[in-house]
């Protein structure tokens, strides 16, 4: 073999490679994640508090988690996300985005924006009959959120979405329980 079929036998190798890397990484090893099979984004919409989530560098040191989603003229989902940062001045931390349905079958499947053109993945794996909590995650298994409707979730319905969520391979040995402020 010469020195231009060496080069170009590496040059294949090293591409598979990259290839092979990339698949691996963006499938993560999981299967196709479910979602809940029919969501009324009229009811979704609303005002919504952190119960637990999986570290989130957006949310680091944030308590009294809640966001808000309100239908836009377009069709599409104003998001606002608010945090409290500290207790003793009441600073807050808020985010505004906007979510998109990515899915119409189910409307459990959305993509949200807060720094165009970076978004998100935002999917609703379980919603209540009352549309009073709701399971979100991303299928990389990386994100998970438990809203509620209240600041305060029965903890039956709360390791109910916590089992559920670890059948679909989310670690929840590192969920982080959101302590809220009161009204």
């Amino acid at each position: 073999m010469n020195n231009r079929n060496i080069a170009i036998a590496s040059t294949l190798l090293s591409a598979a490679a990259i290839g092979a890397y990339a698949v691996l990484r963006n499938s993560n090893n999981h299967p196709e994640l479910p979602v809940e099979e029919s969501v009324d984004l009229d009811r979704y919409l609303g005002e919504w508090y952190e119960i637990a989530h999986l570290p989130f560098k957006y949310e680091k040191g944030c308590f009294g988690v809640k966001a808000i989603y309100a239908k836009r003229d377009d069709g599409d989902i104003d998001v606002l996300n608010i945090c409290h940062k500290d207790s003793l001045t009441g600073e807050l931390d808020i985010a505004k985005g906007k979510a998109c349905v990515v899915d119409t079958k189910t409307n459990a499947k959305l993509k949200v924006t807060f720094a165009w053109p970076f978004s998100g993945d935002y999917w609703i794996l379980k919603v209540g009959k009352k549309y009073d909590f709701a399971l979100v995650g991303t299928p990389d298994r990386d994100n998970l959120w438990i809203l509620s409707r209240t600041p305060e979730m029965d903890e039956n319905r709360l390791e109910k979405l916590r089992t559920h969520a670890q059948n679909l391979g989310f670690d929840t040995s590192k969920l982080i329980y959101t302590t809220q402020v009161e009204a």
